[in-house]
């Protein structure tokens, strides 16, 4: 991983704030993209890079099990979602597009939007403002499906 900007949000994050219904009769996911955050950052799409990092708290991803919300994510370049819990069905559906999301139960009452992260995958730490924080270390088989572009390439990949 690399070092990247830190976007953050609060805890209980729903998936119809990350992408709105609406937003769902779009064909493509590079179509939706341009309106994540839309309700609580219309820039959002504007100022997000590859390489950055989503920061939330509490149950990030609750709501409707959509998998356009982590999709929408993914598509945008965000590198990792950095949150102190994530809602089950967010968490499955990331992994299963290659979208890593790391709990990290201290850095999200340490860091604010435009701080910038640093995240070890292999390692277990995020370290932001001359700190670092112990987060999820990821197993190799899960960082081999991540790497992968998520389960499905994962699985398709194994069986060729």
């Amino acid at each position: 991983m690399s070092v990247g900007k830190i976007f953050k949000f609060h805890n209980d994050l729903d998936t119809d704030q990350i992408i709105a219904s609406q937003y769902l009769l779009l064909p493509t996911i590079d179509e939706m993209k341009g309106h994540a955050f839309e309700s609580l950052d219309p820039e959002f799409p504007a100022k997000v890079k590859p390489g950055d990092f989503v920061v939330g708290g509490e149950n990030f991803g609750c709501g409707s099990s959509r998998e356009q919300a982590p999709g929408v994510l993914k598509a945008l370049g965000v590198q990792a979602v950095v949150a102190k819990s994530f809602a089950r069905i967010f968490y499955r559906n990331a992994i299963n597009i290659g979208l890593p999301v790391i709990v990290c139960r201290q850095l999200p009452d340490h860091v604010s939007t435009g701080d910038e992260m640093d995240l070890s995958l292999t390692e277990g730490w995020a370290a932001a403002n001359g700190n670092t924080y112990p987060c999820t270390k990821l197993p190799p088989y899960m960082q081999q499906i991540l790497s992968q572009g998520g389960l499905i390439a994962s699985l398709n990949k194994e069986e060729a």
